[in-house]
């Protein structure tokens, strides 16, 4: 009888020790809520100041001009451009990437950081835990015996589970606080070809004052992640005007509350008067932002989208999206899949005149549990550039109409109906 007795109270306790846990989980996977739950009505367009004033105030970040930016195209030029910065640097390297993995990218990346550290540079390098599951563990302790600085993102602990959701997509890097890197690309094998397959990706080296926003961005998390504050001259020296692009730096911190990625391009979409086209890797954006879409097609906007199609990483966030399109399809928008590989470069180009690129795909992990970070484009011409790169993409894809959405078979249907449910949380 005694043992009986025993044995209830231990289930007992068991049981409510796994409700705990279970109701724990639960709680720190559900995204925080949206901050701007609103649709925006605006009568001003993209290129007005009064959009400039309002956008550059939100951004909080300084409108810097006088940058000059060059364009790099998919993996094995974008690892080579960072690799000859990092062996060229001087007084201090800060990286921080959401995936990072791969013996032919992530190892030879860790092995210029390390040498970096070894000749007297400060070297800072910000992994996103789960993105960086993949990597090995020696290349960590390489890193780390040279001297680098190295922080795992977000690692999960049993008192705070909010770490399992919450990561860092970023995808930046500076050097000397004088050169940038911000684009689309993560670290991995993904992006270098094998059997003419890699992933389509933009990246941008810039240099200039925005560079100094850019390495405010990586500090402030460097700071939530270690305690450590970055200053000084070796992190922001005195920057000269060296072009004629005008940009700002916008970074989103759900986690801390701050949805500022959702709102500027919700923001944007308001303002379109003629054309909004963007390129994302994943689209499942929330109801709010499929609503303005609709209204900017009653406006006359023309909206193009392009992201990735059969070859998506991720076939489950394609098929979940996919089911809520049909009213944007029937509403004119052009959705354009590529095909060719998987793609993964995020523009947002409003009206020729503004644009934006960066880490933040259109959804709801975007928009409500990643950590991103974004140059916004304040000069038409640069604009136009950007359009261009677009464009040369958009035309190997295929476009997916109102025709094919019907003609979807039973089980896809069926296949993004279950992924749908966890549709919050991509």
């Amino acid at each position: 009888m005694r043992l009986s007795v025993k044995l209830v109270v231990v289930f007992a306790l068991v049981g409510v020790v796994g409700l705990w846990l279970v109701n724990i989980l639960l709680m720190n996977a559900i995204p925080t809520p949206k901050r701007l739950t609103q649709g925006l009505e605006v009568n001003y367009s993209v290129s007005d100041a009064e959009f400039a004033r309002s956008l550059q105030a939100f951004a909080q970040l300084p409108v810097a001009s006088g940058n000059a930016l060059t364009h790099l195209e998919d993996g094995e030029a974008i690892y080579a451009a960072k690799i000859a910065a990092i062996e060229n640097a001087q007084y201090s390297v800060t990286f921080e990437v959401y995936e990072f993995y791969g013996d032919r990218a992530a190892k030879p990346m860790a092995e210029a950081f390390a040498r970096a550290a070894q000749r007297g540079v400060a070297v800072h390098v910000l992994l996103d835990f789960v993105g960086s599951v993949r990597a090995d563990n020696d290349w960590f302790v390489m890193m780390e015996d040279a001297g680098v600085n190295l922080h795992r993102y977000h690692a999960p602990s049993w008192y705070n589970l909010t770490n399992l959701n919450y990561r860092t997509h970023r995808k930046i890097m500076v050097i000397d606080g004088r050169i940038g890197f911000v684009g689309g690309a993560n670290v991995g094998n993904d992006w270098i070809a094998e059997d003419g397959f890699s992933f389509r990706d933009h990246h941008f080296r810039i240099e200039g004052p925005v560079v100094s926003s850019i390495q405010a961005v990586f500090s402030d998390n460097w700071l939530n992640a270690t305690g450590v504050l970055l200053e000084g001259q070796r992190y922001y020296p005195e920057l000269d005007e060296v072009g004629d692009v005008t940009l700002q730096m916008v970074k989103s911190s759900p986690s801390e509350g701050h949805h500022r990625i959702r709102a500027l391009k919700l923001y944007a979409l308001a303002a379109a008067e003629q054309s909004f086209t963007a390129t994302t890797a994943y689209f499942y954006p929330d109801d709010t932002f499929l609503e303005a879409i609709l209204e900017a097609r009653e406006r006359g906007v023309e909206v193009r989208i392009l992201l990735s199609g059969e070859e998506m990483d991720k076939g489950f966030v394609r098929n979940a999206g996919v089911n809520r399109w049909r009213d944007i399809l029937a509403a004119g928008v052009e959705i354009y899949k590529y095909d060719e590989a998987m793609y993964h470069a995020k523009f947002l180009i409003v009206d020729e005149t503004w644009s934006t690129f960066g880490s933040s795909n259109l959804d709801n992990r975007s928009f409500r549990i990643n950590d991103e970070a974004n140059l916004l484009v304040w000069s038409p011409d640069f604009t136009r550039e950007l359009l261009d790169i677009v464009q040369q993409d958009m035309r190997v894809a295929l476009r997916f109409t109102l025709d094919d959405w019907h003609q979807r078979s039973w089980y896809v249907r069926m296949y993004g109906r279950i992924a749908s449910i966890f549709g919050a949380h991509y």
